[in-house]
């Protein structure tokens, strides 16, 4: 006997009309008209029905702290370190766990049941580190949290850098990070991908590190850090964030670069809202946008994500942790507009981070775990279209979070017609008199 049905779903990648059974917190069965008798059931009405959302890049030790001590008034990447810098001797360890609790709440409510938060090691007293951690204990029964060990000052140029990132490992990180780009010299920064990469190697571990958050062309150390994965064969454990200086680079510089990446079986994640916003700040006209070259990056069969990056924190000040305006954002910024294009946007945002993650039981067959979300829309696409309400988001096959339908009511001429802005909605609207 399932324990659930749920019902006449859409899934992604085009199938419809389909059931999912549910027996003892995961997938039983994906098949048509299963039959009845399940305790519960849900009728998703030719709804898209999803795995969870999956966010491999955000800050959740920063993330809520919008105007401590004070605002970015430049908007820069750099003066919002050295706002992150004057607020961390400010910090408190239950102040950084109750704002990561808070974002984590709003997750769940959009459906993100599995993020990867990097986590500055750089202040001695590791408070951050011990609040993500037990942060993760706390929030396990409903989401999957990844935290990594991140030198946000430089791995060099901080001189507790290197010994606080070990001690973040044995205290349970498990993710090595890095900043080459921020460290002293493009040397140094390179010598901090080997050692890094190195670190990782002897330890077994998963590897993002932020690469190349920059305007400069000249700022490479992703082919560094492309060059050790290959070395250290550690094809599908490493993931490139940001790269946005690839967006300057020149592309002859760039057809070499991307087939090695590829060859080597390295990941990049973009950060689209954050990307778009914090680059380009010195230029006039015309102003570049930032973002990672997405499209060629998934043509050449370079794994993509997409991450949120910052929610309210000293860079970004919007936010309200949904991935589906991450998606929109990056298909717009890279201009993803094809069918098949929008689709991988979806993907950039579910399947695509978690294999990037390493996420175990995810997906949509059999026996996967029953973490689900049903959105009011019918597919990917439209899914994006009207960042899709999620009426129902399922945790080993429990109800975690739900919501009513949107829609709103347009009273004209004596009549009253109910619009949700789907395609389906569309043949319930009679044609002008």
């Amino acid at each position: 006997m399932l324990d659930l049905v749920i019902r006449n779903a859409n899934l992604p990648g085009g199938r419809k009309g389909v059931d999912i059974g549910v027996r003892a917190g995961r997938i039983a069965a994906v098949e048509p008209a299963l039959p009845a008798g399940a305790a519960r059931e849900i009728d998703a009405t030719n709804r898209l029905v999803t795995p969870p959302f999956v966010d491999a890049h955000v800050h959740l030790d920063s993330t809520l702290s919008l105007g401590l001590p004070r605002l970015n008034e430049s908007g820069t990447l750099l003066e919002g370190i050295a706002l992150w810098g004057e607020l961390k001797p400010l910090l408190t360890q239950e102040a950084i766990y109750e704002r990561a609790r808070k974002l984590c709440l709003w997750s769940a409510a959009r459906g993100t049941l599995a993020i990867r938060s990097h986590v500055d090691v750089c202040d001695d007293r590791l408070l951050a580190v011990e609040a993500l951690l037990r942060l993760k204990r706390d929030i396990a029964p409903w989401i999957d949290l990844q935290l990594v060990a991140f030198p946000q000052d430089g791995f060099y140029r901080h001189a507790g850098a290197a010994g606080n990132l070990r001690r973040a490992l044995r205290l349970g990180l498990e993710v090595v990070g890095g900043i080459p780009h921020f460290e002293r010299t493009m040397e140094d920064g390179r010598l901090s991908v080997r050692a890094l990469m190195r670190l990782a190697a002897e330890e077994g571990r998963l590897v993002d590190m932020h690469c190349d958050e920059t305007d400069d062309p000249l700022s490479r150390h992703v082919e560094t850090l492309t060059a050790e994965t290959q070395r250290h064969g550690m094809g599908g454990r490493v993931a490139g964030s940001h790269l946005t200086s690839m967006h300057s680079m020149d592309n002859y510089y760039v057809s070499k670069l991307i087939p090695l990446m590829a060859e080597a079986g390295i990941a990049a994640i973009a950060n689209p809202l954050i990307n778009i916003t914090l680059q380009g700040r010195h230029d006039t006209y015309p102003k570049r946008r930032g973002m990672t070259r997405v499209r060629e990056l998934m043509a050449a069969g370079v794994p993509v994500a997409f991450g949120h990056d910052c929610v309210m924190d000293p860079w970004y000040p919007l936010g309200s942790h949904d991935m589906l305006e991450v998606a929109g954002m990056g298909l717009h910024v890279g201009q993803l507009t094809g069918v098949h294009d929008m689709a991988a946007c979806f993907g950039a945002v579910t399947q695509t981070p978690a294999r990037i993650l390493n996420l175990e039981g995810y997906g949509l067959e059999p026996g996967c775990h029953a973490d689900l979300v049903i959105l009011q829309a019918a597919d990917e696409i439209e899914a994006i279209r009207l960042r899709a309400e999620r009426l129902f988001v399922l945790r080993r096959g429990e109800i975690l979070a739900r919501a009513a339908p949107r829609e709103a009511v347009v009273e004209l001429g004596g009549g009253a017609y109910r619009l949700d802005f789907t395609r389906a909605n569309l043949d319930g609207i009679p044609p002008g008199g």
